[in-house]
């Protein structure tokens, strides 16, 4: 075939989609040197995931009426410049699930000149509240993610390393 590569067999799935939360910077989140404490990524890469997840059709608040929690098991992010006060960042969210865990990628970029200021994951356990144990995601959270997740994407790369 000269040299050419022969087309894939399997057909590619869809890269999940991306969902873009805007978080603006307020004093609170500043430390003495007038940054974003490190510490205060956390929230905001927690309203990247719920807004993630009420758009894929499900807020946070039903999964825990369902009598489900998604704690989080893993996190890992990497920073690569600073937020200040009044910045607005945008936090760019996907999501893939496996059978018992969920994974949220998240890339946090500035809006008034589209930096990259961190990017990073978290992984999450799916929790049944009455018995406190780990269980496999519920059909309901697994169709939430079912026909959104690329199967061709590495299960162990992470977000700080592309």
């Amino acid at each position: 075939m000269d040299g050419e590569r022969p087309p894939s067999a399997a057909p590619r799935a869809e890269a999940a989609p991306e969902t873009v939360a805007r978080v603006r910077v307020i004093y609170g989140d500043t430390d003495a040197m007038g940054i974003v404490y490190y510490g205060n990524y956390m929230r905001f890469l927690e309203v990247g995931r719920v807004e993630h997840l009420r758009a894929l059709g499900k807020a946070y608040a039903e999964i825990e009426a369902l009598g489900y929690q998604i704690p989080v098991a893993e996190v890992r992010l990497k920073y690569l410049r600073p937020a200040r006060y009044d910045d607005v960042v945008e936090v760019r969210t996907r999501a893939e699930a496996s059978r018992a865990a969920i994974r949220f990628d998240y890339r946090l970029v500035r809006t008034a000149d589209g930096e990259l200021l961190a990017k990073g994951f978290t992984r999450h356990a799916c929790v049944d509240s009455a018995r406190g144990r780990a269980v496999r995601l519920p059909a309901v959270l697994a169709e939430l993610f079912a026909a959104r997740t690329d199967p061709a994407k590495e299960r162990n790369a992470s977000a700080c390393d592309r």
